[in-house]
Parts: C-alpha cells; sequence; structure tokens
C-alpha cells in the first residue's frame, strides 16, 4: 500500500508541475494569466509540501522553478546574477516561523508591487541593457522598450558604481489602466484585465512606440551584479536609488523588529490598499543589514533573508463611493456599489452588488466607508461588510421613483425587491427585455448589443421583439450613415437577422423572459410539451405533475402566457419566425429521467457538448448537487459538488463511464 501511495503522491508532483509550467507560461510569456493568485499559490505550496518529503523530486520541482523560459520572439541574454523569486507566507503562522530564524531582527518592510520584473544594467552610470526575469537565468531583451520609460533613467545622477544591474518593477498606475482600458472600448481593441497585464503586455513589445504610446511607471528595488557596494542597508539603498533617479516606494515601506509590528503594517496596507495609486498583493519583508543578507543567501530559488506576505486573492478593502440604483428588464431596482477601483483576484473591481434595500441596512453600509469586498472565482464582486466606518459617511436612501422613467416604485407584502410599475413606459425594461431577446441562450442574433439597442429604442425603431425582424426592411438606408455601421455591416445585421429567423422551441422559451424560467426549465418545458401551442394552453395542474416545476414557476408560466401583451407580442413574432417542435424520444436509454450534475472539466467534450448528449439520452441536467440526484459525472479538477455526491452517497461516473452509457445509447457524440 506504501508503494500505491508513493505512486499516487509522486503522479499528483507530475501534475502540479504541469500545470505550474503551463501557468507560467501563460503569466510570463503570453502576458494573459489563466488562473488567480490564489490558485497558483495553492499549487505550488502543494507541490513544495510533497517535495520536502520526497526530496528527489525538488531537482525539477517548484524548489527550483522561477519563471518561464523567455520567449523566442525577443533575443536573450544570461543574468550576470540569477533573478530569483521570493518564497511566499500567508499567514502569522509562517511569517512567525520564518522570523524566529533570523540571526538579525531589524527588518525593511516594501509593498509587493503586482507588476513585471526587470533588470537594468548599467556601466559608467549608462544604461546598456535591460532584460526581463525569463527562466530566472536567461531573460529577454527589452532595452529599447525600458528606455520609453521616464522613471528609469538612461543616465545616473550622482555617484555610482561602475557596474551596476538596477532591480525593480514596472507597472501601471490604475488611473493611467482605466484610461487606457477606456480608450481601447471606444475603438474596439483589446482591453486588459488587469494593470499587470496591461504593464506586462506593453512591456514585451516587438515595436517600442507602442510602449511609448502606453503610461507605463516604475519602481526601483533591489540590485544584481555590481562592481563595488558602499551602502549597508537597504534603506541605504534606497537612498542610493532616489540620489541616482530612480523612484522607490519608501513613502510607504516601515522598518520592524517583531511579528507585531509586521502584522500592524499588513493590517494598516490592508485598510489603505484602495488609496495607494496602483496595485499591490501582499508586502516584501528584508533583513535590512545587506552583510546579514549576504550571509544567509539563498535556496535553489529564493533567498533566506526576505518573504513575500501575501494579501487574500478574494478579498480587498476599498472605498465606497456611491450607490447607483439599476433597473432590470423585469422591473426590478438593483442597488449596485460604486467602489474606488480595486485589484482582487487579477481583475479590477469598481463596482459591486447590494443585492436589495434590507441588504444595505443588513451591512450598515454608508457611502464613504471603507467596505470588504469579495469575488470569488466568477461570482459577481459582493460588499461582505464594514471594515472601518468613516466619520462624515452618509447613510443610503431608497429611491422611491424609478431613476430612468420616474413612475412608481412598489414593494409588495413578502417581496425583497423594489419593483418599476411602468412596464411598458420604461426604457429600461424595455432595453433589458430586448437584450435577454436577443443575447445567446435566445435568439443570438450577432450585431445587435446593448449600444445598438439603445440607439434604435431612442429612435423609436424597436419597441418590440417582432420589430427586430424587420428592423432592416424599414430603416436600413438610416442604419447605414450611423457612426459604425455602413453597407457591409448593415448586409451582415440582415444576414444575422435572416439566421434568427428559425429557433428551437427551448431556446424561443428562454428568449421570450418567463420569470423564473432560465435555460435548463425552457429545456424540460420543450421536451415535455413538444409544440408551443401544448405549453400555451398548459393549467398548473399540467405543470405541477412535470418534476422540477413547482408552484412558483408554474403560477408564473401559466401567468405570462394569460398575460394579453405577451400573446399580442408572441403573436406579432410568429408572423416572423419558426420554431421548430421537440419530437418526444420515446427511446429508453439507462439516464432516462435520471437527474445528472456536471462537474469539473471532461478531456473530450465542453461543458455544453456534454450537456447537450445528456439531454438526447434522456437525462435531466442540473447544476446543483441534492439528495435526489442520480449520477454527479466528474471530470478533473472536480470540487465541491464531487465531494457532496460522496458524502451523499451518490453514484459518481467518470469519462469512461460516459463513453460506456453514449455508446450503449447510439447516441451520436460528434459534437465537441
Amino acid at each position: 500500500m506504501a508503494k500505491q501511495a508513493d505512486l499516487f503522491i509522486r503522479a499528483e508532483h507530475a501534475d502540479l508541475m504541469k500545470k505550474l509550467n503551463a501557468w507560467d507560461i501563460a503569466y510570463h510569456q503570453n502576458d494573459a494569466p489563466v488562473v488567480d493568485d490564489a490558485t497558483y499559490d495553492a499549487a505550488k505550496k502543494r507541490a513544495l509540501e510533497i517535495e520536502a518529503e520526497y526530496p528527489e523530486l525538488a531537482a525539477a520541482g517548484a524548489s527550483t522553478h522561477v519563471g518561464a523560459a523567455p520567449s523566442t520572439k525577443f533575443k536573450t541574454y544570461p543574468h550576470s546574477v540569477p533573478m530569483l523569486s521570493i518564497s511566499d507566507v500567508f499567514d502569522e503562522k509562517e511569517v512567525a516561523d520564518w522570523f524566529n530564524k533570523l540571526p538579525n531582527k531589524d527588518l525593511f518592510i516594501e509593498l509587493k508591487v503586482d507588476g513585471v520584473s526587470y533588470a537594468a544594467r548599467y556601466e559608467h552610470g549608462i544604461l546598456v541593457r535591460a532584460l526581463t526575469r525569463g527562466s530566472g537565468v536567461a531573460g529577454e531583451d527589452i532595452t529599447a522598450n525600458i528606455k520609453t520609460i521616464a522613471d528609469i533613467p538612461q543616465k545616473l545622477a550622482g555617484e555610482f558604481p561602475d557596474v551596476i544591474e538596477v532591480r525593480g518593477e514596472v507597472y501601471m498606475l490604475r488611473d493611467d489602466f482605466l484610461a487606457l482600458n477606456a480608450a481601447a472600448a471606444a475603438t474596439g481593441d483589446k482591453v486588459f484585465a488587469n494593470p499587470r497585464n496591461a504593464a506586462a503586455g506593453s512591456l514585451r513589445q516587438l515595436n517600442p512606440q507602442v510602449t511609448a504610446s502606453r503610461k507605463l511607471s516604475a519602481f526601483g528595488y533591489t540590485y544584481g551584479e555590481i562592481s563595488n557596494r558602499n551602502w549597508a542597508t537597504q534603506t541605504e539603498y534606497f537612498d542610493r536609488l532616489e540620489s541616482w533617479g530612480f523612484k522607490t516606494t519608501r513613502k510607504w515601506a516601515r522598518r520592524a523588529a517583531s511579528t507585531g509590528e509586521i502584522q500592524s503594517m499588513y493590517n494598516d496596507i490592508i485598510l489603505s490598499r484602495a488609496d495607494i495609486p496602483f496595485d499591490i498583493d501582499g508586502l516584501v519583508i528584508k533583513v535590512n543589514d545587506i552583510a546579514t543578507q549576504e550571509r544567509m543567501g539563498a535556496r535553489a530559488n529564493s533567498p533566506r533573508w526576505e518573504v513575500a506576505y501575501k494579501f487574500p486573492a478574494a478579498r480587498a478593502v476599498t472605498t465606497l463611493r456611491g450607490i447607483t440604483v439599476q433597473v432590470g428588464r423585469t422591473g426590478v431596482l438593483t442597488p449596485v456599489a460604486e467602489l474606488e477601483p480595486i485589484n482582487i483576484g487579477g481583475v479590477v473591481v469598481s463596482r459591486a452588488t447590494l443585492h436589495n434595500a434590507d441588504e444595505i441596512a443588513r451591512l450598515g453600509v454608508r457611502v464613504g466607508d471603507k467596505v470588504t469586498v469579495q469575488r470569488a472565482g466568477d461570482v459577481i464582486p459582493q460588499i461582505v461588510g464594514v471594515a472601518e466606518s468613516a466619520p462624515n459617511a452618509t447613510p443610503f436612501e431608497f429611491p422611491q421613483k424609478c431613476p430612468v422613467c420616474g413612475g412608481e416604485v412598489v414593494r409588495t407584502d413578502g417581496a425583497v425587491a423594489y419593483r418599476c410599475v411602468n412596464t411598458l413606459g420604461c426604457p429600461a425594461q424595455r432595453i433589458g427585455e430586448l437584450e435577454h431577446f436577443v443575447s445567446r441562450p435566445g435568439f443570438d442574433i450577432e450585431g445587435i448589443g446593448t449600444k445598438q439597442l439603445e440607439l434604435f429604442v431612442e429612435r423609436g425603431w424597436i419597441e418590440n421583439p417582432a420589430d427586430i425582424f424587420t428592423l432592416v426592411e424599414r430603416h436600413g438606408n438610416e442604419i447605414k450613415k450611423m457612426d459604425g455601421f455602413g453597407e457591409k455591416s448593415v448586409a451582415n445585421l440582415r444576414a444575422a437577422i435572416d439566421g434568427a429567423r428559425t429557433i428551437e422551441l427551448g431556446r424561443f422559451l428562454t428568449a421570450i423572459g418567463i420569470p423564473d424560467v432560465g435555460k435548463t426549465t425552457a429545456k424540460l418545458l420543450a421536451k415535455h410539451f413538444g409544440n408551443l401551442d401544448s405549453l400555451r394552453t398548459a393549467t398548473m395542474d399540467d405543470l405541477i405533475a412535470i418534476d422540477g416545476i413547482g408552484d412558483v414557476m408554474a403560477r408564473e408560466i401559466v401567468s405570462f402566457f394569460g398575460n394579453a401583451r405577451n400573446i399580442m407580442v408572441i403573436e406579432n413574432l410568429l408572423k416572423h419566425i419558426t420554431i421548430k417542435s421537440v419530437s418526444k424520444n420515446t427511446k429508453t436509454t439507462e439516464l432516462t429521467n435520471k437527474k445528472v450534475v456536471l462537474t469539473g472539466t471532461l478531456a473530450k467534450y465542453s461543458r455544453d457538448a456534454a450537456r447537450e448528449i445528456l439531454e438526447q439520452m434522456g437525462a435531466i441536467v442540473t447544476g446543483s448537487v441534492s439528495p435526489k440526484t442520480d449520477i454527479v459525472l466528474a471530470g478533473t479538477d472536480a470540487g465541491s459538488k464531487l465531494k457532496r455526491a460522496t458524502e451523499l452517497g451518490i453514484t459518481i461516473w467518470g469519462e469512461d463511464d460516459f463513453d460506456r452509457a453514449i455508446k450503449n445509447a447510439g447516441v451520436n457524440n460528434g459534437t465537441r
């Protein structure tokens, strides 16, 4: 058994290193990270734990791993002194474990700037070469690009060594990043996820003029090769950097001599993080004395005399600038927090949901407060509490009139949401309804997005969904003359509209916006009733008899098809479109009427393809695991759903089981 356990652990380590290498290439070479810092850090930490138990794995493992191989697009040069990474610590205990081993407790604490490392070599005060970190052993030649950054002097001032390699971080101020993305969005160019990506993408350009056109900034913080050193501490080195013409993070730096002082700075910076004009993801804690640094030396890939105290990736503290109220397509008023922009988990967040008036009251948030914002995976950022109350903060009063149309706002008994009652006359509801109609789960009409809908609705060209199908015939010549349109774009628009004139019943039901009916329920209804007429005449009893349809949803469906306006909209639509009826699948498979949950990543099937095949086999695909779930189909990286299924004793399938069932059912699995 022990031998088998060893094999499993070694296989886990190999898988971790495969992922880390792929993630490093995406981050360092392609400037397009595919996972957030927390995911990367957790994988690296686990790899290091395995290497501590199996030292023979360290030679090609995380213990010696730094960056990624330099890109072949640039000339490469070896670093005269390797550019090592910094070991990470994540909590007070790990800080204390490191601190207690130090022979010298005089510490210098800097901000860990979330940017791109550089090494700039000066000979007799003149910049001769600049490299990226690359693999840590060799880096890419970015000299021409570095010379476009004003914060990095091309000639050193004052007194300096004959040879000095200054190392630091290129970054982008948050305001410059927001302006860059706004300009890119206006012209239809690429927008960046965060300032770090923008800085990396700008610095690693083959054309230095592109780099020069972006507002990049830089700090100096350490050094590599040096011909002679006349400073004794990190504090003094910052003095030298500033005298040579570099900027440093001294404004935010502190000295410390205890773990309590370290934690005090950590807590203070967490609170003031949004006030710092650039992104940081932690603190760098160094032994201040250079001689002690040299005596302590380094491990294979990181110095022993410094650590990076990382911030939690999924949460941050920032200032609540204001609260605006959005009106959705169903008339519901949703308060949205307007935040001082902050980087959370690799994404710049400037807005967060507050859900409803009750949530604002529960949290006790006021405009001006410092608030804790949480972002996990693809979940919309949300405020989870007040971190620090502002003395001059102002309470928020929920509007009594719709902020879009001025209509009355009501809150029915038992409801948490306020709703605008001006259903037909409120532009926000009309735009939202039409957005949903043309979206990918609905009619999927390319070329008509929010911006276009707003223009067409404002001109009175579209008032209901049926108007979309006569839009080009009625106003094609006028559309050609509008900014962003022309002969070709109008022809493309016509083709997209014509291509949407035939639609599956499930997608039609999704598009028309029946309250509480999403894509999954729409498919369930289409499969059960087969055609629109059967559904339109269904009673409450007919609907409740369907597994997965409850009283509330059934009432909404009956009410929707009994509403005069909805009947008119559907009748008008049917003049322009054809709805494909669903043929009843009489063939029974082992998955017929089985509730199946998908989790993780399948090697041969995308999530949508797997869902489609399962539905062809008669399965009911649901999103969450419950005692009523029959099977969980689990791929790699399956998480909490797999754990929950195991706890409940639910049957778990792998991809081999899925392939076997497909073969037995004779289902076409050509979709990938």
